[in-house]
């Protein structure tokens, strides 16, 4: 498999796993925010973009 070039680095599939879709990220920004594999994230809809965020555990009062 070839390297992209740099223009296109951030540019992805989106692969479909059995009953749901899937989208690489880019291991650069994954070694940025210190996300593990495994690790839970939310996605939201914010207009025709997706936010993809930290899980962050509700603290019980």
């Amino acid at each position: 498999m070839s390297r992209r070039k740099l223009t296109q680095e951030n540019i992805r599939k989106i692969m479909k796993s059995g009953h749901s879709y899937v989208v690489s990220l880019p291991l650069e920004l994954i070694k940025e925010f210190g996300w593990k594999e495994k690790q839970k994230v939310t996605v939201s809809r914010h207009g025709r973009q997706l936010i993809i965020k930290d899980w962050k555990k509700k603290v019980k009062k």
